[in-house]
């Protein structure tokens, strides 16, 4: 996983461009020189479907496998960050997803009586609760880390060489600028708690 620290700046990213099937630039074309300033938001409106079309391919295979458990996206992330990071906490968890407290139990209520999560007491703090994947829950969060990482890969590969530094300094970017410092840190963490022998094989979702 490329480091994802130094991100690039709003002018560095305007410049950057995207080629469709045939090599041909898509989106807005900046040049460095341009006194004008940034384009108008219309010209980025090709990478708004783009990413658009990319996450819908993204997620599909992965909602597919879910639509056979009777799960949503929601429980997606929340087995993908607890699978992550085993033994998180309900609020530790709030601040990543950012949705409702309703919206967190009605999940894990599901996950925890199928089976999936179980709830722990903090060894500290008995009120604290505390996160886990079952095996159950391991083998599905896994399987779904690995349709969506495959695809990342074959995009990436595609791209060319440079391609997973550029792309993770650009989706750092897209992330709001209080929340940077945060998922940069938790990003290098989780990569680098991994196995040495996954270090060239896997990426990160």
């Amino acid at each position: 996983m490329a480091d994802i620290n130094t991100v690039a700046d709003d002018r560095s990213i305007a410049q950057a461009s995207a080629l469709d099937a045939n090599g041909s630039p898509i989106g807005p074309q900046v040049r460095a020189e341009d006194p004008s300033g940034p384009a108008p938001a219309n010209d980025y409106l090709a990478f708004v479907e783009l990413l658009f079309f990319a996450y819908r391919d993204f997620t599909g295979e992965a909602d597919a496998l879910l639509d056979e458990y009777g799960f949503g996206r929601a429980h997606h992330r929340v087995m993908h960050f607890v699978n992550r990071n085993p033994g998180l906490c309900v609020a530790d968890l709030l601040d990543i997803l950012k949705i409702t407290k309703q919206s967190l139990a009605r999940v894990l209520k599901q996950l925890i009586d199928e089976g999936f999560i179980e709830q722990r007491a903090g060894s500290a703090d008995r009120r604290q609760r505390l996160l886990f994947l079952t095996s159950k829950g391991q083998t599905l969060a896994q399987r779904l880390a690995e349709l969506q990482a495959e695809r990342l890969q074959t995009a990436l590969q595609v791209a060319g060489p440079d391609a997973e530094a550029v792309v993770a300094k650009f989706l750092l970017a897209v992330v709001s600028k209080h929340d940077r410092a945060y998922v940069s840190d938790w990003i290098d963490t989780r990569h680098q708690e991994r196995p040495a022998k996954q270090e060239t094989d896997e990426i990160n979702g």
